[in-house]
């Protein structure tokens, strides 16, 4: 099935590039995109899945384990490493939908009753959450998911495993993935522990200029009547911006994050308030990545600056005696805080 191109999306520059942020540095924890209907979150997300490059798996392996990653591996894979060498295969990464109305057995696995019924043994049917390892797992109106699904994913995002204990099975598997949601504010909030589990929070708004909206259903409109038409009139974008992917992806350890840009994360969280030091890590993390993309070797201030909105926003407590939104509080933060005066001090 063909997807809309990702390069082809019109606006939300915001919510696209921390997807690609989120891309190119998994440890950040995910992207929330909370925001009005219809504005191409879901779209977004699907598009992204095609623009993703192939990793390396273990071959045949349900999980996809990195075979380079010997402390990553599931048991199966440790016990063939232990027989001799592993297989290795490209992949496409993942992008695995969770449903709202998905069962815990589909979400973490359960036990194979066709297997059991007809050869009378214990296999493990894997989940949702096993096929999302190191990809992505994308959950829609996620403000409206279940209680003990939310619990379930906290306890997954914390320990980067998933542990089964039902029906006579007993086992861990890993599951390490970037989580993607989205969610429109007003059917609901989402609980404060998985809003702090995200590292990105982006506000996704309705574009109010009349020649954006218009470009956006321009394209829609070409995308469904010529699909292949219209993949191929961006076909040179999605390779140039999955190039760049690749590229941010190899480079990202070897960015250089100053003293001076640590001193300045930490001021702002603490200007901000923001509970604990999650803030300052996934400013780090968020610049790094950021400066990645743009090929640099170096995090500046134009890079932290870049990526303090969707880092912050949702960190920040409520304050009665400011009713501005948490977007621009943080914004006006950073101008404050990177103003020409301050800087020099």
């Amino acid at each position: 099935m063909a997807l809309y191109p990702f390069t082809a999306i019109v606006g939300q520059s915001e919510m696209v590039r921390a997807m690609l942020i989120a891309t190119v540095e998994p440890a950040l924890g995910g992207v929330l995109a909370f925001g009005d209907r219809g504005t191409g979150k879901s779209t977004a997300v699907r598009a992204l899945a095609a623009l993703l490059p192939t990793m390396r798996a273990v071959a045949g392996c349900v999980y996809h384990c990195d075979p380079s990653d010997r402390a990553a591996l599931c048991p199966d894979c440790r016990t063939r490493r232990a027989a001799g060498r592993l297989p290795a295969e490209r992949v496409a990464i993942p992008v695995v939908d969770l449903p709202l109305g998905a069962t815990e057995d589909r979400v973490v696995g359960a036990l194979d009753l066709e297997r059991a019924l007809s050869d009378g043994v214990k296999a493990f049917e894997p989940g949702l959450l096993a096929r999302a390892h190191r990809g992505f797992l994308y959950i829609d109106e996620i403000n409206l998911l279940e209680d003990h699904l939310v619990d379930l994913l906290l306890d997954v995002a914390a320990s980067g495993e998933n542990v089964v204990e039902r029906e006579g099975l007993s086992l861990r598997h890993p599951a390490r993935f970037v989580l993607i949601g989205s969610g429109n504010p007003e059917e609901g909030e989402l609980r404060p522990q998985l809003l702090d589990r995200f590292g990105l929070c982006v506000e996704v708004k309705t574009p109010t200029d009349l020649d954006q909206r218009i470009e956006v259903v321009r394209r829609r409109d070409a995308f469904e009547h010529d699909r292949r038409g219209f993949m191929a009139r961006f076909a040179p974008s999605e390779a140039a911006l999955r190039r760049q992917l690749v590229d941010a992806m190899r480079i990202l350890p070897l960015v250089v994050v100053p003293d001076a840009i640590l001193r300045r994360a930490a001021q702002l969280c603490l200007q901000l308030g923001t509970d604990g030091l999650r803030g300052e890590l996934t400013l780090l993390r968020a610049a790094r990545a950021e400066a990645a993309l743009e090929g640099a070797c170096e995090v500046s201030e134009a890079h932290l600056r870049a990526v303090a909105p969707a880092a912050l926003r949702h960190r920040l407590r409520r304050d009665p005696l400011d009713e501005s939104l948490a977007g621009a509080r943080v914004e006006r933060a950073v101008s404050e805080l990177f103003a020409p005066s301050a800087v020099a001090a």
